[in-house]
């Protein structure tokens, strides 16, 4: 039964409803562009989401999320040695499995990560392209703790080529609409993006030879940095990244600025006491109009990444990429090593773009005192000094670097039927061996160095962890001796 606080609490939103359908287009389209990400964007969403969340890891899962944690309004491609991309993934695109050599990549869940995947039966992999994998290569979606599996979906609007392996009981699911629930959240990374990349810079940046430094105003809660240089060494090598006068809980947004900006660090160990460890979930590297944006290096890289452009090409080939990544155009997962997209949330507070509204005409009679020979007044412009980036309504631009051909309209077929494509597991868990693990070793990062591929059978394995770090993860050693690496 409704109860009148229930009925009273449902006339308020009709009536909020109502007044926020009243106002202009330039102030709606201004509304929760900035400030904290909506879902299903930014922070974990659902009823599982963890208190803490725990650094890279190989054990049992430790929460669900709802959240989406990587998304590609253009293709998704991933090529070099790359393993694994962790969380819920939407690419309105193709999405590409092409890897040096072939082998394996995992999706939705990884050998080590958050250990935070998405809630069992929901869709974890949507694509709105085809899904391509190609020859020697195979997907892997859904994986296992020591309690069992988590299961989901692969949802895909076009066709589905090579070994696909779903964990039961998710599914291959042909949806031609399977990119329509996600039209409105590209919109929103494309509104968002432009937004913060215009914001003022409350601090300052200096860029050594092995150093970028980052000096905020030590009191405001929103700290920006706009970079015009690349962040590396004069030879494109790796620098360390380093913050200071930031106060503790502020956001820190980094606005990487140009057509074709490098990140190239070695900074971020995942680990507590790790000073970006702590600025994670705050902490975004923002590249609005970037046509090619490319993160490199050995570290496990902590923080969110976006990316406005449409027509723009992220390349992501760090050893752990510990965060949201969040872009309008395309995406290549590639590296030299067993490279991965860890699922941690970004919960921090954007700096905000207003747009004053046009005031809205009346037609109520004019006043008996005004003169009937004076023009009617007009809606003055806005007066923002930086009105909204218009979005092209032209079909989504492809990305500049070589990616497979646009997804053809998909023949005709039943919804929510599994595709004859995809080649699924059926009955009963995978091999041990087909679950991904953790095979841990040292690291020493220096400038310019690569880890090696995760992948080399069943030998022993880099996964990135800074140095004698990885002994802060407690035992995972010897989980890791008991079992068998799943990517290849």
């Amino acid at each position: 039964m409704r109860t009148p606080a229930t009925g009273g609490r449902r006339a308020l939103r009709v009536a909020v409803a109502t007044a926020v359908a009243a106002l202009p287009l330039a102030a709606v389209l201004t509304v929760g562009s900035a400030a904290p990400l909506a879902p299903p964007l930014g922070a974990c969403t659902g009823p599982d989401c963890p208190a803490t969340w725990p650094p890279p890891n190989n054990g049992d899962f430790t929460g669900r999320d709802s959240g989406i944690n990587v998304f590609t309004g253009g293709d998704y491609t991933v090529n070099g040695r790359a393993a694994e991309a962790e969380g819920k993934i939407v690419t309105l695109g193709n999405l590409t499995v092409e890897k040096d050599g072939g082998g394996v990549y995992n999706m939705g869940v990884v050998g080590v990560g958050s250990r935070v995947v998405p809630p069992d039966g929901s869709d974890f992999v949507t694509a709105g392209g085809n899904v391509d994998v190609m020859r020697g290569n195979r997907l892997l979606i859904g994986g296992s703790d020591a309690h069992g599996l988590a299961f989901g979906n692969l949802r895909h609007a076009g066709r589905v080529t090579g070994t696909v392996n779903i964990d039961p009981t998710g599914q291959s699911i042909r949806d031609a609409d399977a990119a329509a629930p996600y039209r409105a959240v590209l919109t929103r990374i494309e509104e968002t993006s432009d937004c913060v990349g215009r914001a003022a810079a409350t601090g300052t940046v200096e860029i050594s030879s092995s150093t970028a430094t980052f000096t905020g105003d030590g009191t405001g809660m929103k700290q920006v940095f706009n970079v015009t240089r690349n962040l590396a060494s004069p030879t494109g090598g790796q620098i360390g990244l380093v913050f200071a006068g930031i106060p503790a809980g502020a956001t820190v947004v980094v606005n990487m600025l140009g057509d074709g900006p490098v990140i190239n660090t070695y900074t971020g160990t995942a680990l507590a006491g790790d000073q970006t460890t702590g600025m994670r979930s705050k902490l975004m590297y923002n590249f609005p109009t970037a046509t090619s944006a490319r993160i490199l290096g050995s570290a496990q890289f902590q923080g969110s990444v976006l990316a406005g452009n449409p027509g723009g090409t992220t390349t992501i080939a760090q050893a752990g990429m510990n965060g949201r990544v969040y872009l309008a155009g395309s995406l290549i997962h590639t590296g030299t090593g067993g490279y991965e997209i860890h699922s941690y949330p970004f919960d921090g507070d954007l700096p905000e773009c207003t747009v004053t509204p046009s005031p809205s005409p009346t037609s109520s009679s004019p006043s008996p005192t005004s003169s009937p020979t004076s023009p009617a007044p007009t809606s003055p412009s806005p007066t923002s000094p930086h009105p909204t980036r218009p979005h092209p309504t032209s079909p989504r631009p492809t990305s500049p670097s070589p990616t497979p051909p646009a997804p053809t309209s998909p023949s005709p077929s039943h919804h929510h039927s599994p595709s004859a494509g995809a080649s699924t597991s059926s009955a009963g868990p995978a091999p041990t061996s087909d679950h991904p693990t953790w095979h841990p070793s040292g690291h020493h990062p220096g400038e310019g160095g690569e880890l090696p591929s995760t992948g080399a059978g069943n030998a022993p394995v880099v996964f990135g962890l800074a140095g004698a770090g990885l002994l802060g993860l407690g035992g995972l050693a010897v989980m890791a001796a008991r079992r068998r690496g799943r990517h290849s």
